[in-house]
């Protein structure tokens, strides 16, 4: 049988589609990661809660920021942006955020909205105090004592809140106070609220055990292949938190670069790499929950929520780990006249548009070849 040239036109058919198959196929969910033994309770989900921050103004976003998200530069007031975020952030098997909050007028007003949107969207809300300035020094105990009386007296029976049997907040900065004044807290509400120390060494939580519930790590800037340690200290972390009968939330991020805010250390992201990695080194360490570090933390880069440079690829990881369908960025843009903004919906229908006029093509070539055959 005498071999017959293909031609040209076909050639560059299946050059085309060769091409978006092996793009679809690295942009395509990994393997997900397997489920730790010990930790939370056997045949349950571990709760992903994402850190969160309603600090947004869209002033905010002039200044020490070289990513935006593609919901556009939006204000923490926004409620549409908020369900936009809670959509994404659940059909990715995000289960809450733990949103970064201080007793202010305008941020117990976020809140307030944050939470009527989670309640109508069934989706968990957790609370990280704020426990210092904007220098990192410790806040006044009055102004602490003040803040956890206002989330018992208005969340301390909310649903919404309860993740862990009880509203959960984690006490942000508990290594600036003494054990005196932490258990002037702890004591008073601990038979309503879930409340974590962020204790960043095993040691210091070990010397806190006592007044708390557990500790919540916030270690964004970590890279799973070169920081020394790094597995261990979250399994020895683990191991002293479960040791004391508390609850141990594992951070995860998917990458870190805070030069824009003073810092030098930059971790990649990998095109997903690191936050997979970070997301199996947490889990083997057998967490009740995953920190996810960060919703929208865009000062230090850590955010998975789908951004211009990034796009939904953190997204794609959780949700491949999480066994659910990674969502599809809609056409919203909070700060855009006409409200659209080129998201992942626009290249999958233009990706869909070229595969059609493809197989048109090619079915056209076909039946002129045929035709020249017969």
């Amino acid at each position: 049988m005498t071999a017959r040239r293909v031609p040209a036109g076909i050639r560059s058919l299946l050059a085309a589609v060769l091409t978006l198959a092996t793009w679809a196929a690295a942009a395509g969910p990994a393997t997900a990661a397997s489920t730790p033994a010990g930790g939370s309770t056997p045949g349950r989900p571990i709760p992903v809660l994402a850190y969160y921050y309603i600090w947004f103004n869209p002033t905010s976003w002039n200044r020490a920021k070289i990513d935006y998200p593609l919901v556009g530069r939006y204000s923490s007031d926004d409620t549409a942006v908020m369900s936009e975020q809670i959509r994404l952030a659940k059909q990715a098997g995000i289960t809450g955020f733990l949103v970064s909050w201080k007793d202010t007028p305008v941020l117990d007003r976020r809140l307030a909205r944050l939470r009527q949107v989670a309640a109508a969207n069934k989706f968990k809300l957790g609370v990280i105090f704020e426990g210092r300035d904007f220098y990192g020094k410790p806040l006044p105990m009055a102004e602490v004592r003040a803040s956890f009386a206002y989330l018992a007296s208005h969340y301390g029976t909310d649903p919404v809140f309860n993740i862990f049997g009880m509203p959960l907040v984690a006490w942000s900065g508990t290594w600036a106070y003494t054990p005196y004044q932490l258990a002037s807290v702890t004591k008073v509400y601990k038979s309503r609220l879930t409340i974590l120390a962020t204790a960043k060494q095993p040691a210091g939580y070990q010397a806190i055990a006592h007044l708390f519930r557990g500790d919540a790590y916030y270690w964004s800037s970590a890279d799973p292949l070169h920081t020394p340690g790094y597995q261990r200290k979250l399994n020895a972390f683990a191991a002293v938190v479960h040791h004391n009968g508390g609850l141990w939330i594992a951070p995860a991020a998917p990458g870190f670069d805070a030069k824009k805010v003073g810092g030098s250390r930059v971790v990649p992201r990998r095109g997903g790499q690191t936050l997979r990695l970070e997301m199996n080194a947490a889990m083997a360490s057998s967490p009740d929950a995953i920190g996810l570090i960060s919703w929208n933390e865009y000062s230090e880069n850590s955010e998975v929520e789908p951004s211009q440079l990034n796009g939904g690829t953190a997204l794609t990881v959780i949700a491949s780990i999480e066994h659910t369908r990674a969502p599809v960025v809609q056409d919203f843009d909070s700060s855009s006249p006409s409200g659209f903004a080129a998201g992942t919906s626009q290249f999958l229908t233009l990706g869909g548009l070229l595969l059609i006029l493809l197989a048109g093509g090619f079915a056209v070539v076909l039946r002129r070849r045929r035709s020249t055959d017969s």
